[in-house]
């Protein structure tokens, strides 16, 4: 019986090896998808290898942020690292360029919940990849605009004819630059669009290789305080800018009570920041990069108030997937319900 149970527990070894094996092979080959896909940069990609790995080492909450935001926020007062420990969970936070490269990371099994604009997921669930909409911030149109330089002779968007436009490619001014053109009778094909990340497309813009750039905060004020621009149109009247908390439907399925924290936590911070933007903008100065005043500048015009994503909400999103697809933008009609989050 010894001898069965020895030779038992090396076939259990070596599968144990195998599966580590497979796991390192899936997560180099993760590292790789995601540096084709958005860009990332190889460190960037091995951070999110190294995440997705320990996932299954033990009970991490691992969290997609952007530049900006209650996460950036969260991130710098550990709250909720002392909310979770009673839940046995640790926090790793991931930061991404933009939505899009958030969803990508969702989608390779690295990223468990997020925050990111109205559009990437729209392009995130025509792609299939498997989210839920957890829980939303009220609409904050005038976050983003369409910029040009002080000295262009683009006075409104229907001057963008046969310009080139730069913007990230399904991220929420993707969006706003439709919603403009239509206003301005114009279509899609009527500008060339160029599809840039943040950093890239600011280079591109102050260099003069576009003629206009599409843009949300903090980015939006930083050019508007370091440059000399003009915004021909934001958000108001047009789109919403709603910024969306999603999440793996697996982990949400799972973890209910995880993300009934995270979105407390979330609301904890929002009333706080509401009240306190210049302290707010203090403590996020050194974290990303940009001063004070600027921030002040981006947070002034945020949308404060974390809700849960309603009816009127999913319909909202509804219109976005409903123009991308005639647009031939996604290639299919999406039931933006479908990823709604049932929570227990």
């Amino acid at each position: 019986m010894s001898n069965d149970n020895h030779d038992h527990h090396d076939d259990h070894t070596a599968n144990g090896a195998r599966r580590k094996l497979l796991k390192l092979a899936a997560g180099a080959a993760t590292a790789a998808a995601l540096r084709g896909a958005t860009g990332l940069t190889s460190a960037a990609a091995l951070t999110l290898q190294s995440g997705a790995a320990r996932a299954d080492e033990g009970r991490v909450l691992r969290i997609g942020f952007q530049k900006y935001g209650n996460f950036v926020v969260l991130k710098a007062q550990h709250t909720l690292e002392k909310r979770l420990a009673p839940l046995g969970f640790t926090v790793q936070w991931l930061e991404f360029p933009g939505g899009p490269q958030l969803l990508e990371g969702l989608a390779a099994g690295a990223v468990d919940v997020g925050t990111v604009g109205e559009t990437p997921p729209i392009f995130a669930q025509a792609g299939g990849v498997d989210f839920v909409y957890v829980a939303s911030e009220p609409p904050a149109p005038q976050g983003e605009a369409i910029v040009v330089h002080e000295d262009s002779p683009i006075r409104t968007p229907a001057d963008l004819r046969g310009r080139r436009v730069a913007f990230n490619k399904g991220s929420n001014v993707h969006y706003l630059l439709v919603k403009a053109l239509q206003r301005a009778n114009l279509k899609y094909e009527d500008i060339q669009p160029v599809y840039l990340a943040p950093a890239d497309a600011r280079a591109a813009f102050t260099s003069g290789s576009v003629d206009a750039w599409v843009i949300w905060d903090p980015y939006l004020a930083a050019i508007e305080r370091q440059a000399k621009v003009r915004s021909i149109a934001n958000g108001e009247n047009l789109v919403r800018n709603t910024q969306y908390y999603i999440a793996s439907r697996n982990f949400a399925n799972a973890h209910a009570s995880v993300l009934h924290a995270v979105v407390e936590e979330i609301g904890a911070v929002d009333a706080w920041a509401r009240d306190n933007v210049p302290a707010v903008a203090a403590q996020l100065s050194p974290l990303v990069g940009l001063d004070a005043s600027t921030l002040e500048l981006a947070l002034r015009r945020a949308s404060y108030g974390v809700q849960p994503v309603d009816a009127a909400t999913l319909a909202y999103q509804q219109q976005i997937a409903d123009t991308f697809s005639e647009l031939k933008l996604i290639p299919k009609k999406l039931v933006v319900a479908d990823a709604r989050w049932q929570s227990a």
